[in-house]
């Protein structure tokens, strides 16, 4: 596998060496052990709404699989989408899907509810959608970056447009969270200057990973403080 490759596997598929690899470690990690626990119940034809590379399109257990993305100059030539849109309208007819999946996406959507009304739209009778959204994170692709949602704002809104909750699960330990946080931080300030980014991810960022790993076996948990949420919802009703 080319070096280029390997890099771009390791930040979505994060294995041990990521760790001085990958400042977001922590966060992709629990999201791709996540992904990988659901996507066994994604099945049927599957539309990925924010599909970007698709990275973990092999988890998910669908006949059909297509991408969508906003259509813009920069997504058609960056992305793997097999459609693209207008941002507000899903190229696509009424029940014409089995599942749906929307990655990391909602933060990003200033109209949430009529998106999600695309979702239901879209979506046969009991169809499945796989939601995660951050909760605790950086503001990032600015200017684009619109909310973070707790995990009772995320059921009301699903609930409100047609979804009822199958499973839900809150990702990251509290003080996981704070140690993913910093190695934000650290990233952030560094990320200019690409080989000072790069020293400070193996010599700082790995060892802030590797203490945030291992105190998070020592501390006690709760579910105020977390990095992601995930939702599987169940269309139920039109809305």
């Amino acid at each position: 596998m080319p070096i280029k490759q390997f890099l771009i596997n390791q930040m979505f598929e994060p294995t041990i060496i990521a760790i001085f690899l990958n400042p977001f470690y922590i966060a992709r990690k629990n999201l791709l052990n996540a992904i990988k626990d659901y996507g066994k119940l994604i099945r049927g034809k599957t539309v990925d709404i924010g599909c970007g590379s698709k990275p973990y399109e092999k988890f998910f257990a669908s006949d059909v699989y297509l991408g969508l993305e906003i259509e813009t100059e920069t997504n058609q030539t960056e992305k793997k989408a097999d459609f693209y849109y207008d941002g507000k309208v899903f190229p696509f007819e009424d029940k014409s899907f089995d599942s749906a999946i929307s990655n990391q996406v909602l933060e990003h959507v200033f109209t949430p509810v009529e998106f999600l009304r695309e979702v239901n739209r879209i979506l046969k009778q009991e169809g499945l959608f796989l939601l995660t959204v951050p909760f605790v994170w950086d503001e990032h692709e600015q200017p684009y970056d619109y909310a973070r949602y707790s995990s009772f704002g995320l059921a009301h809104i699903l609930k409100e447009n047609g979804f009822e909750i199958i499973k839900h699960q809150k990702l990251g330990h509290p003080v996981e969270t704070i140690h993913q946080l910093i190695n934000g931080y650290i990233y952030k300030t560094t990320k200019d200057i690409p080989i000072v980014k790069q020293l400070t991810t193996i010599f700082i960022s790995s060892i802030v990973t590797i203490l945030g790993l291992v105190l998070a076996k020592l501390f006690p948990s709760h579910g105020d403080l977390f990095l992601d949420n995930i939702f599987l919802v169940r269309k139920v009703a039109d809305v």
